[in-house]
């Protein structure tokens, strides 16, 4: 399908994916999951009309289902979200398939062909991948468990998939001319609003500190201040930069230019945050990979002066300090550490914290840990209790935690106070500009906006745009809003006008929107209907699982 690619040029690149494993450029697949436990009988996966669901049925929809997520995200495995709804989708993907089987749909080889080259080209080039080859698509699907076979499948099934929208999602395609239009204005017509805003920060100098009300919202506020039992540990670090050359070296006897270049396409210049050109994209690749290695290197190092230590009877925090000394290697001691902080001046991940929380004085030792800049072996230094700190220990945070509290009740009270009174004057005919100059409040005119606006300059910080709409819209015109309270204090919006609606724009813009308003609504009826055939069809335990299954895929490999 992608062309033809030369046998030992297939060899190679496995060998090649086959080394990059250790890096970041990982796929992470459910084939890689491993089932430890002994080998059990048949899994009982349900039923879709009545007929038993197979695990080699499961297996494959399994499998194509995985391709959708490789195709959507650009390259990149399942997240932890699409490992939680893998099942579900599993079997909703099972009975898109029965039904093509039912209805006989049947796309021509040559469409399926086109439409599953161009998933992956395109997919890769969203993702910021440029110029990549149909050969280099390939070893990208192959080096991630997926087959030419697989993306012909899937496409085939996605196809059929699209023709049971049309036909089952017809009634959403049945949208007027008039409703459509009256739709648009509803979304694109604009408000002129004014809005008061009360904040906090307008009236902390209003605030005093009475001793005793300090006092007392120290007590309440007690479990804000608590300090969580924290843990100290010594380490041993085996540095990554101790590795660094010997990787070098190991890489220097690879195609590893060729390597960097088939992980740029995948990855494209959006994958790393400080790296906004090709040149430098390329560059944090290749240093991945090196770190990767080295890392691999210094684990191994790490687990060779570890072996002697874990295997005493009973190990102790001091046989470890007294197994570093002989091995020439420097013990230090990390800050006190609380469940989810990491240690300053070590890049390290959460897993460090996790680590170091789970000794005991009878399993005092843990690691390695992989760290970006090194490998790391701890030991239990010491276990510090829960601590709740008198108001003289840390009453300057207090005080400015208190100061806001009661700034922001200031805050409120004034907008409830004015509320009273501009509904008052504007029942008495009064103008909002009037009522608010009488009250020595300035007004903040607001930009134009609709309910397809996405973004509203100078009212982030201080109300979100979604409640602006909400707000704005459910107000007659003419008419102020009740106080919306926000972190900071609340708001009020005045709602002016409604702003004339741009007649030309509205002609220019409504073909591609009446096109986009069809799509939804058919979608929306495919979705109402599917869901329905869904539920009649498919009976399987695996849609009230928490845990997943026992993998499938460890049991499709065993087989074959």
């Amino acid at each position: 399908m992608f062309g033809t690619i030369r046998r030992h040029q297939k060899w190679l690149w496995a060998v090649i994916i086959t080394l990059t494993v250790i890096s970041f450029v990982i796929y992470f697949s459910p084939y890689s999951k491993l089932n430890r436990g002994e080998r059990r009988g048949p899994i009982d996966l349900g039923t879709i009309n009545g007929q038993r669901i197979s695990e080699d049925s499961f297996f494959s929809a399994e499998h194509e289902v995985t391709l959708q997520y490789f195709i959507r995200n650009g390259g990149r495995g399942l997240d932890e979200e699409s490992k939680r709804n893998l099942e579900r989708e599993t079997l909703q993907w099972l009975f898109v398939i029965d039904r093509q089987d039912q209805l006989g749909i049947h796309i021509s080889p040559d469409r399926v062909a086109e439409v599953a080259r161009n998933m992956v080209l395109s997919s890769l080039q969203r993702a910021g991948a440029r110029n990549v080859s149909p050969e280099g698509a390939a070893r990208l699907l192959e080096g991630s468990g997926f087959q030419a076979s697989d993306l012909e499948r899937y496409a085939q099934h996605y196809l059929g998939l699209q023709e049971m929208i049309a036909t089952f999602g017809l009634s959403g395609k049945l949208a007027t001319p008039d409703e459509i239009k009256e739709l648009y204005v509803r979304e694109h017509q604009e408000l002129a609003t004014e809005a008061l805003f009360f904040n906090a920060s307008n009236y902390l100098a209003k605030v005093t500190v009475a001793p005793e009300a300090l006092a007392q919202f120290y007590t309440n506020q007690m479990a804000e201040y608590r300090i969580p039992e924290r843990v100290q540990v010594s380490y041993v670090k085996f540095p990554v930069t101790n590795f660094w050359a010997k990787s070098e070296q190991f890489w220097a006897k690879t195609n590893l230019n060729d390597i960097v270049e088939d992980n740029f396409q995948r990855l494209g210049t959006n994958y790393f945050k400080d790296a906004n050109t090709p040149d430098k994209a390329r560059a944090k690749i290749r240093d991945e990979l090196i770190r990767s290695r080295a890392l691999l290197d210094a684990r191994r190092q790490a687990n060779e002066f570890a072996r002697p230590l874990f295997d005493l009877n009973e190990a102790r925090a001091e046989d470890f300090k007294a197994f570093a000394k002989t091995n020439g290697l420097k013990v230090e001691v990390t800050e006190p550490l609380g469940p989810d902080q990491t240690p300053k001046g070590l890049d390290v991940d959460e897993d460090f914290a996790a680590a170091a929380f789970k000794l005991t004085a009878e399993q005092p030792l843990a690691g390695p840990l992989v760290g970006r800049d090194g490998v790391y072996l701890i030991a239990l230094d010491k276990r510090l209790p829960e601590e709740r700190p008198p108001l003289d220990q840390i009453r300057d945070r207090v005080t400015a935690d208190f100061k806001a509290e009661q700034a922001k009740g200031l805050a409120r009270d004034a907008g409830i106070a004015f509320h009273q009174t501009l509904t008052n004057g504007l029942a008495q005919g009064k103008s909002f500009t009037a009522i608010c100059a009488d009250a020595k409040l300035k007004p903040a005119p607001l930009p134009p906006f609709s309910l397809s606006s996405r973004d509203l300059p100078g009212t982030n910080q201080v109300a979100n745009l979604n409640v602006l709409k909400q707000v704005a819209f459910s107000t007659p015109v003419g008419k102020a809003s009740s106080v919306q309270w926000t972190a900071e204090g609340g708001f009020i919006l005045f709602v002016k006008a409604k702003a004339p609606l741009d007649v030309n724009k509205m002609k220019t813009e409504l073909p591609a929107f009446t096109q986009g308003v069809r799509q939804q609504w058919q979608s929306e009826a495919f979705n109402e209907w599917f869901g329905q055939q869904f539920v009649r069809s498919v009976h399987s335990s695996l849609l009230e699982r928490k845990e997943p299954p026992p993998s499938l895929s460890s049991r499709k490999a065993r087989k074959s």
